[in-house]
């Protein structure tokens, strides 16, 4: 069976490089495969469509452009702040730092630069703005179950005794 648009759960073991580098900048090579239900939005928008169509055994090497990766660089999400806020932080450039966005979701920042009044922090992803070159295997391919299509949780919430807020 090939992988679907929506509702396939997917297993992937996978290599990223920058396009034109040989640097691998993220893989799960030996590790346990990505899973993930297809339609959901759970990996980046240019790798899941090259993925439609592929089989299980199945290899490609998948070349994603910045913009359906993790996007183009925002100026926008530059931001220079008191260095107050960054107190007791041993500050390097170039460095990453995990704060929380306004919603209270985890936000990943880069320190740009510092001097002894301020600090520039940038929010874009690392990858913002580069093109991927992802060498992929699709090591699993199976209809997602009613329950992992609702929720998008590959293999659903076993939990029986309702620690996991599932109400058993």
């Amino acid at each position: 069976m090939a992988v679907k648009a929506e509702n396939s759960v997917v297993g992937i073991e996978y290599e990223v490089k920058e396009a034109g580098s040989n640097e691998i900048v993220d893989s799960n090579k030996g590790a346990q495969p990505l899973e993930f239900v297809t339609g959901k939005g759970q990996i980046i928008p240019g790798l899941e469509k090259a993925l439609e169509g592929m089989n299980e055994g199945e290899s490609a090497d998948i070349l994603v452009k910045a913009q359906d990766a993790y996007g183009e660089v925002n100026p926008e999400a530059v931001q220079t702040l008191p260095i107050e806020q960054f107190e007791g932080v041993d500050l390097k450039e170039g460095m990453t730092l995990y704060g929380q966005g306004e919603d209270g979701q985890t936000v990943q920042v880069t320190v740009k630069s510092f001097n002894d009044k301020e600090v520039t922090i940038d929010f874009n992803h690392p990858l913002a703005g580069k093109d991927l070159m992802f060498s992929v295997k699709v090591l699993s391919e199976r209809d997602a179950t009613d329950e992992e299509a609702a929720t998008g949780q590959v293999g659903g919430a076993h939990c029986e005794d309702g620690s996991c807020g599932c109400g058993h």
